[in-house]
């Protein structure tokens, strides 16, 4: 299994924007499971979680790793999927959910440090926009890592994210400071 792999392609994109999907590749995050196990954790029958497992390893997030009694076992491809797919209509609405959960977990994080927030909902909204800004802005960069298929360790891929934003530091000054005044630390 490799640490991390960057998904750049909307059509892959597209492949995790299925709920259930979704859900299949978060509890194999924990432990590779079986057809069986799965069916049993999301409450969906077994014929409907083969067919998401199928199409998930077809897109390469998922593998077989061998068997367990009469079933297989599957696991994740990658520890960690960063989705950093360029704004595609297929995937748009996927894309922009993706980024609101995301905003809305940095704020809770926030929130549990003991960092006051003055207006909950425009920093989430401030940081769903920063989100996206970096996102579009990086894409021809983290679309010719992804190409050149270059493997990474999540420390790497944390220090590689932190470049990104500091290139991008000067066009994203005015909204720190948004961001600084809508916070107490």
């Amino acid at each position: 299994m490799r640490e991390v792999i960057i998904i750049t392609q909307p059509e892959r994109v597209k492949i995790l924007s299925d709920e259930t999907r979704f859900k299949i590749l978060q509890l194999l995050r924990q432990r590779p499971m079986t057809i069986w196990e799965l069916s049993m954790a999301l409450g969906k029958d077994r014929t409907t979680i083969y067919r998401h497992i199928k199409a998930l390893e077809k897109a390469g997030f998922v593998e077989e790793l061998g068997s367990e009694g009469n079933e297989k076992l599957y696991g994740r491809t990658a520890r960690l999927f960063l989705i950093k797919a360029e704004p595609h209509e297929s995937i748009e609405n996927f894309r922009q959910a993706y980024l609101q959960v995301e905003a809305e977990r940095l704020v809770e994080i926030l929130e549990k440090a003991g960092i006051k927030i003055k207006d909950r909902e425009s920093l989430k909204k401030l940081i769903k926009d920063i989100l996206n800004e970096i996102e579009v802005n990086s894409q021809p960069i983290i679309k010719r890592i992804s190409e050149a298929n270059v493997e990474m360790s999540e420390i790497e891929l944390f220090h590689f994210l932190n470049v990104l934003v500091f290139l991008q530091s000067c066009e994203l000054c005015e909204k720190a400071e948004k961001v600084k005044e809508l916070i107490e630390i």
